[in-house]
């Protein structure tokens, strides 16, 4: 037997084998929905008996594994259902012959067969044969069920025959010796007469006895058997035999201890309705008693008890019978097999050392020269069961191994489609993810050297399969995610790669869906370059917004009640945290500095760089810079234009960095500085350009407030001498301007002058109002020096040393501070008007 059965588990032992294979020329997919009904008939309670029959089905069996029936009698195949299509009745007799042929493969261990033939209609198929059943279609076969429920109970009379034929002592006769295939040979001209032979001839039956009785389902009598072959074989050191006792009474041990089954599938042992076992369901019904109030079934339950193996002493007896069959080479499938079930049974149990001790050696048998398919199978199977005692990272490494296997070079064509499959399968082993988030939370898990290797195979069974979209995505993972244990040289030669295949399928923020429905999420940059800092920027002095005060003492009030509410005042505060004291305008360059820091070796190239905002249209103009190798903290400046009005909130940046787009969110950003992130857009603004006649002063007489925008000009005048300023006016903007306020103020420390210093006359000017973009207005002021010479010595001196100014000429609106209001003050009349303007002031 070369061909191991990776899926076997302690309770196949109780099971029949029958195998279902197609006919002839069967669509796979007529096969299988056949075969999924035959599947859901796998046990079977007998009326007469009642007991239950349980059946193992397979639609591949290998004719040389048929051969070890005697040695263990669930390997038999027992039972055989063909499937044919045959659609003529000059078909039918060839169609009949292959059945008989097929029979001829299995024919020394069947119990009972079975053709279905589907399609053929008409006298042939009105005929009533025992083990033909004719349908007319494969959606018209209703009965296919009832015919497999008939067919499992002829498989029980023949079952229960041979067991009573081999139970019954007949004395006198003798007892034919079993054996293995491998064993013929070695029995050849043996004393037949000897003490020794005959042992061993009955302690082989008995085992074979148990078997039987294990399939018919009397649990009880194969405990029995099992006990006494165990006794006899070890007397005359029949040790693979000896150990095929061992297992099958561990196997009864399991199926009495477990009666959900272990081998984990959704298909295993369910204890209910028709299919549970009078003696299961007495022993799950405690207290059932007969007519006379004794329980029927207390002697058996007591024998049972006493030769039923502990769920402990069932992992010993699966390591003695193990022991036995490593010595013999020709039984590795069989030794294999048994450390999988005693696997399986330890899995239950929670003990996952002793089971990895037992995977350890599965891993270790030696069978034959194993194909490559069954390569990756046998550590598929060794993953699965890695995984099923809990032993992630020795799973993913077995399932690594098989993926490594798909592409050996061996293989004419390797299948590089399965081993990306298995990769990503190994994945949560090794700690690993796909999701970059999962890397941005803090501690690194898992051996970064093991996970670089393993994404590097994914990159490359990427770029083998055809899909270099996906190659980059695992690339930028890479990066992304291992920048930290990367070595320069490593760091080189990965942003190389990359670059070579962004050149022919550049990285976006897409994601990519897999064929089996898996996702890779998109992988942004957040690293190339790193960002510490955030800050949004206030727009410059001369087009910062102010609300307007009226300069004439009328200021602009939005007064509201006060209501207190503990809920909205902590609202309000994390809504402060947040956003910005300052406001932007609707079409003026704003601006946002990041403080940001390049880890490579190397200059870093960054291209397309942007701002990611919601909340208005905004127009982010891109900006590129080269950031030399390991460069500290470099202040790069961002702007755009806000486009709209409203709440705009800075989300994030966008960036071009290897041929890779990204969208880097600041939420993403571990350890980022930031001052808030939201900030209010203000309707556009008209811009004032003031200019005047007077050359500008190099001396200002009063320090200007952040809030003023000021100029300072000198003027040299006579007593009684009245001199002309022009003032000039121009809407550089965009908005019309249209409202005008100018008020003046004597800045002395001395009173010298008196009278009108100043005069001046609007009307002119506010005949031009709205002015438009574009437009020029002039108005004049008149500066008359009059000075009283009678009260003071020195007066000239003295006007050297002090001055006087004109604070002057703001524009206001409703919506804009542009000055603050003077206490000594001269208004002017000015039109009722709510659009905006600039400040300048004039100085002398």
């Amino acid at each position: 037997m070369s061909v191991p059965d990776y899926m076997q588990c302690a309770e196949d032992h109780q099971t029949l084998l029958v195998v279902v294979q197609p006919v002839g020329v069967v669509s796979e997919e007529n096969f299988f929905s056949i075969y999924r009904r035959i599947c859901s008939v796998s046990q079977l309670s007998m009326r007469d008996s009642q007991r239950a029959l349980f059946i193992r089905y397979r639609h591949h069996y290998p004719p040389e594994n048929n051969e070890w029936g005697d040695f263990q009698t669930h390997r038999k195949v027992v039972g055989l259902i063909t499937i044919t299509d045959c659609f003529s009745a000059r078909d039918w007799p060839q169609t009949f012959e292959k059945f008989h042929v097929q029979k001829e493969i299995y024919g020394s261990t069947l119990y009972d067969s079975r053709l279905f033939v589907f399609g053929l209609q008409g006298d042939v198929a009105e005929q009533q044969r025992p083990d033909v059943a004719f349908y007319p279609s494969y959606e018209d076969c209703s009965s296919v069920e009832k015919r497999i429920e008939d067919f499992i109970e002829s498989l029980f009379i023949v079952l229960e025959s041979k067991r009573l034929d081999r139970a019954t002592d007949k004395s006198g006769d003798k007892i034919p010796l079993l054996c293995v295939p491998f064993e013929k040979k070695d029995f050849v001209g043996l004393d037949t007469d000897s003490r020794h032979y005959k042992k061993r001839c009955q302690g082989r039956m008995r085992k074979h006895v148990g078997d039987l009785c294990l399939q018919a389902g009397m649990l009880q009598d194969s405990l029995v058997h099992y006990h006494m072959s165990v006794e006899l074989l070890r007397s005359v050191n029949d040790f693979l035999w000896l150990g095929a006792a061992l297992e099958g009474l561990c196997s009864a041990s399991v199926i009495y201890h477990y009666p959900g089954g272990t081998g984990g599938k959704a298909g295993s042992r369910r204890l209910q309705g028709s299919s549970l076992p009078a003696e299961a369901a007495n022993r799950h019904r405690p207290g059932a008693l007969t007519t006379n109030g004794i329980n029927p079934d207390t002697s058996t339950e007591i024998g049972r008890a006493k030769n039923c193996l502990s769920p402990e002493d069932i992992i010993d007896k699966y390591k003695e019978a193990i022991s036995y069959y490593s010595k013999y080479k020709n039984a590795g499938v069989i030794e294999l097999e048994a450390c999988v079930k005693a696997v399986r049974v330890l899995a239950i149990q929670k003990r996952s050392m002793e089971a990895s001790e037992f995977l350890q050696n599965a891993v270790y048998i030696n069978l034959r020269q194993l194909s490559e398919e069954e390569k990756i199978q046998r550590y598929s199977i060794l993953s699965e069961l890695y995984e099923l005692i809990g032993f992630h990272r020795k799973s993913a490494f077995f399932k690594r191994v098989a993926a490594m296997q798909c592409v050996a070079p061996s293989i004419a064509e390797p299948g590089w489609r399965a081993c990306y499959k298995l990769l990503l399968e190994t994945l949560p082993g090794y700690s690993l993810s796909l999701d970059p988030k999962d890397f941005s939370k803090g501690t690194h898990r898992g051996w970064a050297a093991v996970q670089m290797r393993l994404l590097h195979e994914l990159v490359y069974a990427s770029r083998r399969m055809g899909n270099p979209a996906l190659s980059v995505r695992h690339l930028c993972f890479l990066l992304q995610t291992m920048l930290d244990f990367l070595s320069d040289q490593e760091k080189k030669d990965v942003t190389q790669s990359l670059e070579s295949y962004t050149s022919k399928c550049p990285g976006t923020m897409e994601p990519i869906t897999l064929p089996d429905g898996l996702t890779l999420p998109p992988v942004p940059f957040t690293k190339l370059p790193i960002v510490r800092c955030v800050k949004l920027l206030s727009l410059p002095t001369s087009l910062r917004p102010q609300k307007m005060k009226s300069l004439l003492g009328q200021s602009v009030s939005t007064k509201s009640p006060f209501i207190y509410s503990p809920i909205i005042a902590h609202n309000r505060g994390e809504e402060r945290s947040k956003k910005i004291d300052f406001q932007w305008v609707q079409g003026d360059v704003c601006e946002v500095q990041l403080m940001v820091y390049n880890p490579m070796p190397f200059e870093l190239r960054v291209e397309n760089m942007g701002l990611l905002t919601s909340g208005v249209e905004f127009e982010s103009l891109p900006a590129a810079l080269s950031l030399p190798a390991e460069s500290g903290l470099y202040p790069v400046t961002l702007v755009g234009v806000p486009q709209t009005t409203g709440t705009i909130t800075v989300n994030g940046y966008r960036t071009t960095v290897f041929g890779v787009f990204s969208d880097c969110l600041l939420d993403n950003l571990p350890g980022i500085k930031t001052s808030g992130s939201t900030v209010e857009v203000i309707p556009a603004l008209p811009r004032l350009q003031i200019s005047t006649s007077l050359p500008r002063s190099a001396h200002s007489l009063q320090p200007s407030s952040g809030d003023e925008i000021s100029t300072n000009v000198s003027v040299q005048l006579y007593n009684g001498e009245t001199q002309p300023l022009i003032i000039t006016l121009e809407n550089i903007g965009t908005e019309p301007l249209e409202k005008l306020e100018v008020t003046s103020k004597i800045l002395t420390t001395k009173e010298k002058l008196y009278g009108d210093f100043l005069s001046w006359k609007l009307e002119e000017t506010l005949a031009q109002f709205p002015l438009q973009p574009g437009k020029v207005a002039t108005f004049t002021i008149s500066i008359k020096a009059k000075l009283d010479f009678s009260c003071q010595e020195n007066l000239l001196q003295d006007l050297s040393d002090d001055g006087s100014s004109v604070s002057g000429f703001p524009l206001s609106s409703p919506f804009r501070q542009v000055v603050r209001p003077r206490m000594e003050s001269r208004p002017s009349n000015a039109p009722e008007g709510s659009k905006t303007g600039d400040l300048s002031h004039l100085k002398t």
